[in-house]
């Protein structure tokens, strides 16, 4: 039976960037030092992100225009899944509309959690997606605050048409605690810097590599590139030298422009290795966390084409530095702000009546009219065109992936939002069906009629008092008008 390769890749990234001069100059009186680490800035999370939306964002970018059918398996992976007792796959399988035939799996409690996902993934027959995203916390005045970052990655796997194939893989099982967090708190605890380099990289990374050069009967001067674990420029170098290949072949960490962003980040960088990559390069893949996982790929032939295809889609969402602090400490829940009474109403979901629209409003599934040919939203028993309104059983129509555009817009600043002013209106698709929906990422003076969209899997709302999220479809602006 041949290995599953990878087919698809993608990447996911909020176009939220906190500056990290914002960072340092609001916690400079308490902690100096971190003035070492202020230079550029870390992707944030908008207040309607999650590891789930995250996840759906880069799964979409993965599977793009491909057919869905024969998928039969779904893993996420994350270290911050935003329920406990829900399954987050099961989620993302139904946003992306996959059948119900589905095989969805969740993967945790390890920044590995992703590579995990991965390999689990390469051992079946049948296609594959695999996707990984993490929002991680950090305690205001920490270095994790500035070093950390949000993102997701995805990556599909099959037997044919590969872009990337597996030649080994090594998996070392070892305890080794430089960080983790107890069960139901909301922060990292990191142990000493020079300890974690010591003992942690210098001595589990080389036997990680060495392990699957050694099954792949391969030799370090062989490699094209190599994705190792987040660490400074100097720990990276210095890892490099002593695993035997120059520091050049490193890809980039990516820690200067978006952060470590945990479990998802191997993948991340080897969607950028597969991007920057020419057939037939050996890519070594290196996680670190309790132990490790490391992977060879060998890229083929496919390369340019895939290349070529999805250039703007491996590429991360054009930034927007923010330098609002005190923002960040909200959208993260960080900081309890005063929105007014209107924040106090009670957001409870009543789940019956969310399992009756699970399509519409998971889905984003309108219905055209077997008569008339009219699509709308939401799908129901009768037409919507006054000159047909008949009364048939409506066709789904997913609507997901059509471009849209804004048919009316209120900026409403009395209502409730974690982002006022809440901005919502009708959004036209192409095939003519209206939805009464918010915008999202787009500055107040930008919103205008007919400012072309792109439909975005988002938080609708949180109840506080329950721990329930509540998730819907959201217009943002298309590619090209993306501008900050």
């Amino acid at each position: 039976m041949t290995r599953p390769g990878i087919v698809d890749a993608a990447a996911y990234v909020p176009a939220m960037r906190l500056d990290r001069q914002a960072i340092f100059a609001a916690n400079s009186w308490a902690n100096p030092a971190l003035k070492g680490l202020a230079r550029g800035a870390r992707s944030m999370c908008n207040w309607d992100e999650d590891s789930i939306t995250m996840g759906v964002e880069a799964a979409r970018r993965c599977l793009s225009d491909r057919p869905r059918e024969r998928l039969r398996r779904l893993y996420f992976a994350s270290t911050t899944p935003p329920f406990a007792d829900r399954q987050s796959a099961a989620v993302i399988g139904e946003a992306l509309n996959l059948t119900g035939n589905l095989a969805a799996v969740d993967l945790a409690n390890s920044r590995n959690a992703g590579l995990q996902a991965f390999c689990e993934a390469a051992r079946g027959s049948d296609p594959a997606l695999v996707v990984s995203a993490d929002a991680r916390l950090a305690r205001p005045g920490s270095a994790q605050e500035l070093q950390y970052g949000h993102g997701g990655a995805a990556m599909l796997l099959d037997n044919k048409d590969t872009i990337a194939d597996m030649v080994a893989e090594y998996r070392l099982s070892q305890d080794f605690v430089d960080q983790f967090r107890g069960s139901g708190e909301p922060f990292d605890y990191r142990w000493e810097e020079r300890w974690i380099r010591d003992r942690g990289y210098r001595a589990i990374l080389p036997t990680l590599v060495r392990g699957v050069l050694e099954r792949a009967g391969l030799s370090p001067e062989q490699l094209s590139r190599a994705v190792l674990p987040a660490a400074t420029p100097r720990m990276t170098a210095a890892l490099a030298k002593g695993l035997g290949f120059a520091a050049e072949r490193v890809q980039d960490s990516r820690l200067g422009d978006v952060g470590d962003t945990g479990a998802p980040h191997p993948l991340l960088l080897a969607v950028d290795a597969l991007a920057q990559a020419s057939p037939d390069e050996l890519i070594l893949v290196a996680g670190f966390a309790q132990g490790g996982i490391a992977l060879l790929l060998r890229t083929t032939g496919k390369l340019p084409e895939w290349q070529a295809r999805n250039a703007r889609r491996t590429a991360l969402s054009p930034p927007r530095v923010e330098r609002a602090y005190t923002k960040y400490l909200s959208f993260s829940g960080l900081l309890p702000m005063d929105f007014g009474m209107r924040a106090e109403a009670d957001a409870k979901t009543q789940l019956s009546a969310f399992d009756r629209h699970r399509a519409e409003l998971t889905g984003f599934i309108g219905g055209r009219c077997p008569v008339c040919g009219t699509v709308q939203f939401p799908r129901s028993g009768r037409c919507v065109n006054p000159e047909c309104n008949a009364e048939a059983e409506q066709e789904p129509v997913p609507l997901a992936e059509q471009p849209g555009e804004v048919s009316s817009f209120t900026q409403d600043w009395l209502a409730y939002t974690p982002h006022p002013p809440l901005q919502y209106g009708l959004a036209a698709t192409a095939e003519g069906a209206r939805a009464l929906m918010e915008f999202t990422e787009c500055p107040l003076e930008r919103m205008r009629v007919g400012l072309k969209l792109r439909f975005v899997f988002r938080i609708h709302a949180i109840d506080s008092q329950r721990g329930y999220r509540r998730y819907f479809w959201k217009g943002a602006p298309a590619s090209g008008e993306e501008k900050a």
